[in-house]
């Protein structure tokens, strides 16, 4: 009788880890949708970067000089120069 528990205890065990390499904290399934999450921050801090990046060039050429400020003031404020008639064109449809 002894000879049968041993397997038996075996047996339970195998089934217990495998029972938790499906369902439990640490899964396949769960690793795969940690997996997918990761990749997911990543590109976002990726795109979080490069705006980050784009903001840090526009501020050093604000500072740097007057032509920055002229052009987003022409193409964001609409503002116009002392002498100059402001065209707008609009293409056909």
């Amino acid at each position: 009788m002894a000879t049968r528990i041993v397997p038996f205890a075996l047996l339970l065990l195998l089934v217990a880890i495998h029972a938790q390499l499906w369902t439990g904290r640490g899964s396949v399934g769960n690793v795969q949708e940690l997996r997918q999450q990761i990749a997911a921050q990543q590109a976002a801090n990726a795109r979080a970067r490069l705006a980050n990046e784009h903001l840090a060039a526009e501020v050093g050429d604000l500072k740097d000089g007057l032509g920055m400020v002229e052009e987003k003031a022409r193409s964001e404020l609409g503002m116009v120069k002392q002498g100059e008639v402001y065209v707008h064109v609009t293409p056909r449809r």
